[in-house]
């Protein structure tokens, strides 16, 4: 069973950004990623999408969203500064295909829960922004992630 741990494409630099930092949008090159990402999955079977309540999660996912007819369903247990155990509880209960956005933050700090706990990291640790954790679930637990790089124009 496999499953996909965005991190959140491009956004508007934080120190610049005077409004509440939930609502920071993507900037043109973040779109363009988020276009991009609908490329990365065309060959697999999405069934899912939940995102971090932060504006920038949700803009990341919503080309993938209209491609495949989905709606992005946001979770607060993806947001900033959440605890790994609780983004763990989460992504233990998602299903095949489930796609989920978070923060540079979040995903390191769980993947490395998980590694604690057995999982073996198949290629470098990729967090950049843009870049997708494919965590591969057997017995229920998570047994291997890989990583595909930031979507860019070159792929």
């Amino acid at each position: 069973m496999t499953i996909y741990l965005v991190r959140h494409a491009k956004a508007g630099s934080r120190k610049n950004w005077d409004d509440d930092d939930t609502q920071r949008p993507l900037v043109e090159s973040g779109w363009e990623q988020a276009r991009l990402l609908v490329q990365k999955f065309e060959n697999v079977e999405v069934t899912r999408l939940i995102s971090s309540p932060y504006m920038r999660c949700q803009q990341t996912l919503q080309p993938l969203a209209e491609a495949r007819g989905l709606v992005v369903e946001v979770d607060e247990r993806l947001a900033e500064n959440t605890s790994r155990d609780i983004v763990a509880e989460l992504l233990n209960t998602v299903d095949e295909g489930t796609v989920l956005c978070s923060h540079g933050d979040v995903i390191p700090d769980v993947l490395g829960l998980f590694e604690r706990h057995g999982m073996t990291l198949l290629s470098w640790c990729d967090t950049r922004k843009g870049a997708t954790a494919l965590l591969e679930k057997a017995d229920g637990v998570f047994s291997t992630v890989d990583f595909w790089a930031p979507p860019s124009e070159k792929d």
